[in-house]
């Protein structure tokens, strides 16, 4: 892979005695920065769509239960 012309300039500039420019560089923090952010009414209601409203296998019983009657 090709060097970029400022990769270049750097090498050339260490070499003859300049400072490393990479000491001046910020250091990244231990967690993402980018932006999250929670799912629109809209994406959920179109997600829905999109389910098979016979497919029972994908429902979700666990907070289902059956009051049984002692004996």
């Amino acid at each position: 892979m090709a060097k970029s012309r400022a990769k270049k300039k750097r090498e050339h500039l260490l070499r003859n005695g300049g400072r490393d420019v990479i000491l001046s560089r910020g250091s990244t923090p231990s967690f993402s920065t980018h932006e999250r952010m929670a799912k629109s009414k809209k994406e959920i209601l179109n997600k829905r769509k999109h389910m098979n409203p016979y497919d029972h296998t994908a429902v979700d019983d666990k907070d289902f239960f059956v009051l049984q009657k002692a004996a």
